[in-house]
């Protein structure tokens, strides 16, 4: 987790943990986000008895200058690090995400066989075309080391997910090169998969889910967020989101020992 305390005014910025048992849930935000995006969903799981882990990945939640000095490198790690202390310590396990917390989410899943169910919402799947990074390094090389912001893509008015004010390149790179590599490994996946995707997202490509769909080797469900765009667990889906991600967690779980 990051040195540095939450900006003051970010909503719910903090990491969020729920007791619980005897099964548990990882739940991971995105790129430049904070826990604020996924709380309701995590608090749903917490609501429906799983212990829940929520964890503020490294540069997140602060300020963008935090977020320069951290890769994938760091938020795998914490990620990994969450998983396997939440692990210990239920029986089955399930990982929820949103964008690069999906990303995440199916690269923790990816090694860890025993993931009971893998919940993934708009998430990264779909290697980048070469020409975009090519278009990234040349950016840093340059001495540009962020773009235009990409957070708060939500159509219901009024909602903004305390996201930065900018993308940093250099984390972004590390990310496109995670989802490169993940792409060979997505087949590791062989629990069930619950895909949400939103038709209108304009920060994830909506075919990354196809993707995802595509490439995993155990069962997927998919379900269409009609009304929301790319953050839909604070849009106008996100009962939807809440409401399905329990129903399969609790579904994956189901009849295991406790």
């Amino acid at each position: 987790m990051s040195d540095h305390p939450p900006v003051p005014g970010r909503p719910s910025a903090e990491p969020f943990s729920a007791a619980g048992g005897p099964h548990g849930a990882l739940v991971l935000h995105g790129f430049t986000g904070n826990p604020s995006s996924m709380r309701g969903v995590a608090e749903a799981l917490a609501a429906a008895g799983f212990a829940v882990e929520l964890p503020l990945l490294p540069g997140h939640g602060t300020t963008l200058e935090d977020m320069l000095t951290t890769d994938f490198t760091d938020w795998s790690g914490t990620v990994e690090e969450a998983y396997l202390e939440l692990a210990g310590r239920v029986a089955r396990l399930v990982v929820v995400g949103l964008s690069m917390g999906a990303t995440l989410a199916a690269w923790v899943t990816a090694r860890n066989p025993g993931t009971a169910g893998l919940v993934a919402v708009n998430g990264m799947f779909e290697p980048p075309a070469p020409s975009f990074l090519d278009l990234l390094r040349t950016s840093l090389d340059q001495g540009v080391d962020r773009f235009a912001a990409i957070g708060s893509d939500i159509a219901l008015p009024g909602v903004e997910e305390g996201a930065y004010d900018a993308a940093p390149i250099g984390p972004m790179i590390s990310l496109m090169e995670a989802v490169t590599e993940l792409h060979g490994r997505l087949g590791a996946i062989r629990c069930p998969v619950l895909i949400l995707t939103s038709p209108q997202d304009h920060v994830v490509p909506p075919s990354s889910s196809d993707v995802l769909a595509a490439s995993v080797d155990g069962p997927v469900e998919r379900v269409v967020l009609e009304r929301s765009y790319h953050v839909a667990t604070l849009d106008f889906d996100r009962d939807l989101v809440e409401k399905g991600t329990v129903e399969f967690a609790l579904r994956v779980t189901a009849g295991s020992p406790g």
